[in-house]
């Protein structure tokens, strides 16, 4: 959490930090990942087997290079095989032996899948970086589905699993009733009635069958009429679907996406991600709104937000039937920075975020045939991955503010847009992060600090930046990632314009 007072721009900035003052324990899964089946995410991305360089992948095909990367972000979850992708797919087509899986029409980004790469190989590359798995699925064969994955019973499926060389179950914890069935662009669209309750009756049903798992429901932006209806009718104390606990929700989760880009600006690029932190909040609302309305007890755990797509993406720019290649700037880099801030500032609603996506779609990641390149955005989730875990801790921070046109266009009657965007964590190692982001695209400020105070050692200083706003990195050249230094921890620090900064130091 952090607090924001306007000065005008000729006083003084300040940022408090109370590293002691802990509000609530960050879950890791905010740092998660996804793939899908969509342009070269998951063939060219995570698993490569025709590459002709050999040394970058290992003996299941997978490139090693994407799962390094992967184990340097200390991703807790990914999410798979979709987004729009999971509207039209049969999961058996993507498992037992490859010569014999069906090439199909895949309708959602118009192109041909091989099924070549499916859910056991899915379940081996997880197990290799070592995260997670978040299965989102249709609701044609979701049952079996979960049966395969989870069962340790005599049954077909699970006996299929076992066929077909895995012996022990998955233990899959994470499930999402669909993805983005309010879109007009979906196979699976509905109304928010029929959703609403379909995916009630499949929550039955797949909670008798595994009790274990977390169900996640599929909402829209967080401030929607669809988010309203379907909690409503989703969130309730339905003990007789539950064995009769009274301390069990059918629904465990409710899912949200938001995408924010401005090509043209970099301050409304910049300030766009505090159009989440207000969806949030709405969000966290209309979850406390049905559980009250439908006399949900505390015994019950609050459901959380599982924010499961979002990222700075703009479709004109990277059409998502050509591949959506994003080339991130320097601006879209601390968009993402102001995004994992947003995160941890409402730590104490989101239980879930995965950026979309880990590889080459819309991601700070893409490979080449000589091996990666870590675009601008890979550093600040880099080091919010690295550092911005444990507890959030409260912050004040006073200093001008941006006045303009924002993108989207009611932010600026919602929200406060302050120059420097904060957030400050303490991890169990009491090791304390500060992260300050200056949206500011001409003007450093020179901010008196208070609260840091080290008890050993000096203050680490990892600075993001570049020389203009629309600066890239590319194969050859990188020109934005992390400068480290150090900093004395007294008086006046200088947060450079277009920036991030990251102070660390033992508290």
């Amino acid at each position: 959490m952090s607090t924001f007072t306007k000065l005008s721009n000729g006083e003084q900035p300040s940022i408090t930090v109370s590293s002691t003052h802990k509000l609530n324990r960050i879950n890791d899964n905010i740092y998660g990942g996804f793939t899908e089946h969509m342009g070269r995410c998951i063939y060219g991305g995570i698993y490569d087997p025709t590459n002709s360089n050999k040394g970058l992948i290992d003996s299941d095909g997978f490139r090693k290079d994407v799962i390094e990367a992967m184990k340097e972000l200390n991703v807790p979850v990914v999410r798979y095989p979709g987004g729009n992708f999971c509207a039209t797919y049969h999961w058996m087509d993507g498992v037992g032996p490859r010569e014999k899986r069906p090439r199909r029409p895949e309708l959602a980004w118009l192109g041909v899948e091989t099924n070549e790469f499916g859910t056991d190989e899915f379940m081996k590359w997880c197990e290799v970086v070592g995260t997670e798995p978040y299965l989102c699925f249709n609701f044609g064969t979701a049952l079996a589905w979960l049966e395969y994955c989870n069962s340790t019973q005599d049954t077909y499926y699970a006996n299929l699993r076992r066929k077909h060389g895995r012996e022990e179950p998955y233990n899959v914890k994470y499930w999402a009733l669909g993805n983005e069935t309010w879109g007009p662009w979906q196979v699976e669209q509905m109304t928010k009635e029929d959703y609403a309750k379909k995916a009630y009756q499949w929550a039955k049903a797949l909670k008798l069958t595994d009790p274990t798992i977390t169900l996640i429901l599929c909402g829209e932006t967080g401030h929607s009429t669809w988010d309203h209806h379907v909690l409503k009718e989703c969130v309730k104390y339905d003990t007789h679907s539950l064995g009769g606990s009274t301390t069990a929700s059918l629904i465990d989760m409710h899912s949200i996406h938001i995408y924010t880009a401005c090509a043209t600006d970099p301050i409304k690029n910049a300030l766009a991600p505090l159009s989440a932190e207000r969806a949030i909040e709405i969000c966290a609302g209309l979850i406390d709104l049905a559980r009250i309305e439908n006399g949900v007890p505390a015994s019950v755990p609050r459901q959380t937000i599982c924010f499961d797509e979002w990222n700075v993406w703009d479709p004109a720019r990277a059409p998502g039937d050509k591949g959506a290649e994003e080339r991130y700037n320097l601006s879209d880099a601390l968009a993402v920075a102001v995004w994992l801030n947003v995160f941890v500032r409402q730590s104490k609603y989101v239980g879930m975020a995965n950026i979309a996506q880990s590889v080459n779609v819309i991601s700070p990641l893409m490979t080449h045939g000589e091996g990666l390149m870590k675009q601008t955005a890979w550093w600040p989730l880099l080091l919010f991955s690295k550092y911005m875990r444990g507890w959030v801790v409260g912050t004040h921070v006073a200093c001008g503010a941006y006045e303009g046109e924002t993108e989207p266009a009611w932010i600026r009657a919602a929200v406060e847009t302050p120059w420097l965007d904060v957030s400050a964590t303490v991890g169990e190692d009491g090791m304390a992060s500060l992260a300050v982001v200056n949206v500011s695209p001409d003007q450093d400020f020179e901010v008196d600090l208070s609260g840091i105070a080290p008890k050993h050692g000096g203050v680490e200083r990892y600075l993001v930046t570049g020389s203009s706003w629309d600066v890239i990195n590319t194969n050859d050249s990188q020109k934005v990632g992390i400068e480290e230094t150090e900093w004395d921890g007294k008086g006046i620090c200088v947060f450079p314009k277009m920036s991030l900064v990251m102070l660390r130091w033992q508290s």
